[in-house]
């Protein structure tokens, strides 16, 4: 606005430096890593459709990519040379590599020697050979969790949704003691700020700091003995 109005334009500094409003942040939750173990073992891997999901959520959670990239995928994003890695296109049309674990990589690996399907690019296909929604991979991910409360109960009071998978790869690098700037990068953050959300949620990293802190001594109780003076003085009252 300040192009087209150029006598305005001291007026539109002023309201663009007005600070952003405060607001309540919800706690990220995220799953413990015998969860998340019992979500991948639970797609039926005798099955096309078993070991379609189990690839996905398997490298979404190592991952940690947005659902939208996630689906994005083709075939030709994955390079399982040396320095294996998932290349995706995040917001802001803004390009990023994602290493993967041997796991991941033998994974896809196994998974891209499927035959093709309908000549599919997606890396993901649905059952036409077209791109899964958003929806489907909810869908998927849902189902997935209630064959898994059943051999993990704690799963029963959690909600899990594709973008707190997302959050679980965040925590399982934070486990790993890896920097905040270097996890920033890793999902595609702009701002580091937004990264260290998952310090405040990390309940055991903060007991672990506070077990590093030096306690105090603690004061041994004494019972109170007045002196010679005060007695004189209150004996003569």
């Amino acid at each position: 606005m300040s192009f087209e109005e150029p006598a305005r334009s001291a007026l539109v500094q002023r309201v663009l430096a007005i600070p952003n409003k405060r607001h309540d942040k919800r706690q990220v939750h995220f799953l413990t890593r015998p969860e998340i173990e019992a979500i991948l073992a639970a797609p039926d891997r005798k099955t096309w459709l078993g070991r379609r999901d189990h690839t996905l959520l398997l490298l979404a959670v190592q991952t940690g990519l947005r659902l939208s990239e996630l689906i994005g995928l083709d075939r030709d994003a994955i390079h399982l040379g040396v320095g294996a890695h998932v290349r995706c296109v995040g917001k802001g049309r803004k390009e990023r590599c994602t290493p993967l674990t041997t796991l991941a990589r033998d994974a896809l690996k196994a998974w891209l020697k499927e035959p093709i399907r309908y000549e599919a690019k997606a890396l993901f296909p649905n059952v036409h050979g077209g791109r899964l929604s958003a929806d489907s991979v909810q869908a998927l991910l849902a189902k997935c969790v209630r064959v898994a409360k059943e051999s993990c109960p704690s799963l029963a009071s959690k909600r899990v949704s594709p973008h707190v998978l997302r959050h679980s790869a965040a925590m399982e690098l934070l486990q790993a003691g890896v920097d905040c700037s270097v996890i920033a990068l890793w999902l595609g953050h702009e701002a580091i700020e937004t990264t260290q959300t998952y310090l405040h949620a990390h309940l055991a990293l903060k007991e672990a700091a506070l077990g590093k802190l030096k306690p105090y001594k603690r004061s041994k109780r004494t019972r109170y003995q007045p002196n010679d003076h005060l007695l004189a003085f209150l004996e003569a009252l």
